[in-house]
């Protein structure tokens, strides 16, 4: 089981977003992408933003690191903006 849950995660990364506004995540699916992705970050030879203890694995660094707020996931319209 995953801890914190999708719907914890969901809840930080929505935490900012106005009533009535659009959702930055509405489904697990983006969750499980931007924390696949920050993991392979970690991978390829990022520094953690949250302090990993050692042999800890890159996903779990990755939810972590969402969970407390350090990392911020775009909007697909946002990406396409840019």
């Amino acid at each position: 089981m995953l801890h914190p849950s999708y719907t914890d995660l969901m809840k930080v990364v929505n935490k900012d977003v106005e009533e009535g506004d659009t959702k930055i995540v509405n489904s697990r699916y983006s969750i499980v992408m931007a924390t696949s992705k920050r993991a392979r970050q970690l991978i390829a030879g990022d520094l953690p933003l949250v302090d990993a203890k050692d042999g800890e694995k890159p996903l779990s660094i990755a939810i972590d690191e969402l969970n407390q707020g350090k990392l911020k996931i775009l909007a697909e319209n946002a990406e396409e903006e840019e």
